[in-house]
């Protein structure tokens, strides 16, 4: 059986474009120049009275985009399209009541543009999407061979759309979390099938820059000195040696003495959770936590005033008992009295429902209000 190189090269590009840093961008080049187009446009998201939508488009007019996303969309004859059908504008408005249409006038004529080849793709609970092909006013009217070509993509693209939002999925539920470990000031590093560092987050980076006990050399992570560095490749170790059978998950902490007044280092080192298609080179297989107790997470003031209906001084007594201060340091922090602070927190332990200034301290330490950080 023969292919067509050409036909060949954009379901190629179709399948790539989800992986893109601007998703499609050659599939749409391509198919623009195939098709002898002026403009080509892939609809992620319809424009409408909540938004400007998402479009991708190459070629056309910035400002008519601008146009037609702000209000012009209204009028796209293209909203009574049905999904998978394949239609030109000529075919669905008459030709002179077109031309002196404000959406032409305003939106397509200065972008060059005369007649589109349209269709909708619906994926059932994902997404409503569509394409479109757009020619001059002097190019070649739009002919059967070009919709059995529409035709013919529609289900290669509904494909690649639905990996699309489940890649989409994936990265947002992957930045929250991050997001969450970094608010909680905990340097995470991530190393391979092999032991070696494959990613840092935020924070890793950080403390790797500034802790002279934290370092990465040769792909390989050293902590402390050598005889830490020792044990932490043990730990990693068996690590991997139990994550190849059917033991329960294995867990192992350490710490990293520092010299001079500075705490410890605190280190988890636990398996990365796998499934049986986990496969390739350089796959995460251990994940390495690193807390900093001089380097810990603040809970913003407004959010523990939320959480706890504290005042804005009692906010900022509280978290600074939680940072560790005795009452008299806060105190002085504060510019206040210990009479004053001890008035304030009375009124601590009576909003919160607590006795104890430890119970104090576990309580906005284990809140939620560093996720807000």
């Amino acid at each position: 059986m023969l292919i067509d190189p050409a036909f060949d090269e954009v379901i190629a590009t179709i399948y790539q474009g989800p992986l893109e840093e601007e998703p499609w961008e050659d599939f749409l080049s391509v198919l623009c120049k195939m098709m002898s187009a002026v403009s080509v446009t892939l609809v992620l998201n319809q424009p409408s009275e909540k938004g400007r939508g998402v479009l991708r488009v190459v070629g056309g007019n910035l400002e008519s985009l601008a146009r037609y996303q702000e209000r012009l969309f209204a009028m796209d004859p293209f909203q009574s399209l049905r999904p998978g059908e394949v239609k030109s504008l000529m075919e669905m408005v008459p030709g002179e009541g077109w031309l002196d249409s404000e959406l032409y006038k305003l939106c397509m004529k200065p972008a060059g543009l005369y007649d589109s080849l349209g269709v909708d793709i619906v994926v059932p609970g994902e997404m409503n999407a569509g394409l479109r092909v757009a020619r001059g006013e002097h190019s070649a009217s739009f002919d059967q061979a070009d919709r059995d070509l529409i035709y013919a993509l529609v289900p290669h693209l509904e494909r690649a759309l639905r990996f699309h939002v489940r890649l989409n999925k994936v990265e947002s539920e992957r930045a929250l979390y991050a997001g969450a470990v970094e608010s909680l000031s905990l340097a995470t590093i991530i190393l391979d099938e092999n032991g070696r560092v494959l990613s840092c987050n935020r924070m890793a980076e950080h403390l790797i820059i500034r802790e002279p006990d934290v370092r990465v050399e040769d792909g390989q992570l050293l902590l402390g000195d050598q005889a830490t560095t020792k044990k932490l490749q043990r730990l990693i170790n068996r690590i991997l040696e139990h994550r190849s059978g059917d033991e329960p998950t294995v867990v192992e902490a350490m710490r990293v003495p520092r010299d001079g007044d500075f705490s410890d280092l605190g280190v988890i080192a636990r398996p990365v959770p796998v499934t049986e298609w986990s496969e390739g080179k350089s796959v995460p297989t251990v994940a390495i936590f690193i807390s900093d107790p001089e380097y810990g997470a603040e809970a913003p003031v407004a959010v523990i005033i939320q959480l706890f209906g504290f005042t804005p001084t009692e906010a900022q007594l509280s978290l600074l008992l939680a940072d560790g201060l005795s009452l008299d340091e806060a105190s002085a922090a504060l510019g206040m009295s210990r009479n004053t602070a001890r008035t304030h927190l009375r009124s601590i332990f009576s909003k919160t429902g607590v006795s104890r200034q430890t119970l104090l301290v576990r309580l906005i330490l284990k809140s939620v209000a560093q996720l807000a950080d």
